[in-house]
């Protein structure tokens, strides 16, 4: 986890970090290397780095990633419905897409990219379906415990972010264990029930 600040709209706050490390004693990827690029080497620890990783084109999750790429000597990845949050932070592009279906294999475990739509327009979930019973999910600010990513804002929707997480998400086991960018792990089925609450409450 790291801490740092979130712009948008204008607006600045305080926020901490969720940054994933997948992969084995000797390669990985690296999911949304926030805010501190020494914390996230360390975390490394001198593995090759397949990649980077990015759920979202929010400047806290993407703000350090060339940094951290450019030391490992990794590509940034992003889905391309996102590029004008990224033009708002850098003035070069991004080095890969990432699209629905694209694929991340490091150990024998593949992480699937699963276009949710609605925190942001390119917001993307990673699923390695064979790490443990029911996978894992790597959800950015689509999903967290509690809910659905925050939608009050530019470039965001309510209704896609639960269309996405409904049509895309819910039909994964519900054992999945899903990795949040911000705050505590759950699970699909810990989720499930309450999407009648999060339409009440409309954000």
């Amino acid at each position: 986890m790291t801490s740092g600040t979130f712009s948008l709209d204008g607006e600045t706050f305080d926020v901490d970090n969720n940054v994933w490390v997948v992969g084995t004693e000797d390669e990985c990827y690296v999911i949304d290397p926030a805010h501190d690029v020494d914390a996230v080497l360390e975390a490394v620890g001198g593995r090759k780095v397949l990649g980077v990783l990015l759920t979202h084109g929010h400047d806290d999750h993407i703000r350090y990633a060339r940094d951290v790429a450019k030391q490992v000597n990794a590509k940034v990845h992003l889905n391309p419905e996102d590029s004008m949050l990224w033009e708002q932070v850098f003035d070069v592009p991004f080095d890969a897409e990432i699209h629905e279906g694209s694929e991340f294999s490091v150990g024998g475990v593949t992480m699937r990219a699963i276009h949710t739509p609605g925190h942001s327009p390119g917001s993307t979930c990673f699923y390695a379906r064979d790490l443990g019973e029911g996978g894992v999910l790597f959800s950015g600010d689509t999903l967290f415990n509690g809910g659905p990513g925050a939608t009050g804002r530019s470039f965001s929707s309510f209704d896609t972010i639960i269309e996405s997480i409904t049509n895309k998400l819910f039909p994964l086991p519900e054992s999945t264990v899903v990795l949040t960018g911000h705050g505590d792990s759950t699970s699909i089925g810990a989720e499930k029930p309450h999407l009648q609450e999060w339409l009440d409450r409309g954000h």
